[in-house]
């Protein structure tokens, strides 16, 4: 779900160029990983298990996202250049099927778009700006202008049928099991279909 909105700059240029690219995120999430770890403080076997699971599926989907045909118009038509900054983790299980569309969309831009991203337990400070009912989900986009850092939208943490799903999932109680079989598969079903056509009447909005 996305918002157009009118803010201040978020963050100094100085402050953007310490975030990661996204190759340097997936390095620092397989150097990691190599030591049986992952981001953020909770190390536990079951955090650190997710987190693999996560690195294979991000794997799989940048080599197999084919993007929409009407996503490649809507970058053309962009009137200036924009930087995504994304907050995430490495244990996100969204952020594992999420971050890889966007990089996609970004890589097809031609330069229109340059991607940043910012683990959240390190940004608290960033992250408490962009709650989503009042919790920190992630990942968050934030869309910003290249010349001024200034917001011009915002979307995630999730796509509205996963965030419905997502809300579903909890107010029933399910174990975290049952809740991460659900999510996955509805995202393995939805082969990025409904993020990237979120994604895309984000860019016809910004053009």
């Amino acid at each position: 779900m996305s918002e157009l909105i009118s803010p201040a700059p978020v963050l100094t240029a100085e402050c953007l160029n310490r975030a990661y690219s996204y190759a340097a995120y997936r390095q620092l999430l397989d150097e990691l990983m190599a030591d049986n770890r992952t981001t953020g403080t909770t190390q536990t076997d079951q955090i650190i298990q997710y987190a693999r699971l996560n690195l294979q599926r991000m794997q799989r989907l940048d080599k197999t996202i084919q993007l929409l045909p009407e996503m490649q118009k809507a970058l053309n038509n962009l009137s200036e250049g924009y930087e995504w900054l994304v907050i995430t983790e490495g244990w996100c299980g969204d952020a594992a099927q999420i971050v890889p569309v966007l990089e996609a969309v970004a890589k097809a831009s031609q330069g229109k778009i340059a991607t940043r991203y910012v683990l959240r337990d390190e940004n608290l400070d960033l992250m408490d700006h962009y709650l989503t009912n009042g919790g920190r989900s992630i990942p968050k986009l934030i869309v910003l202008h290249t010349d001024t850092l200034a917001e011009a939208a915002t979307w995630g943490p999730r796509p509205a049928p996963a965030q419905e799903l997502f809300v579903r999932l909890k107010q029933e109680g399910v174990s975290y099991e049952d809740f991460a079989t659900q999510l996955h598969g509805w995202y393995a079903q939805d082969k990025t279909r409904t993020t990237q056509r979120e994604l895309l009447a984000l860019l016809q909005q910004l053009a």
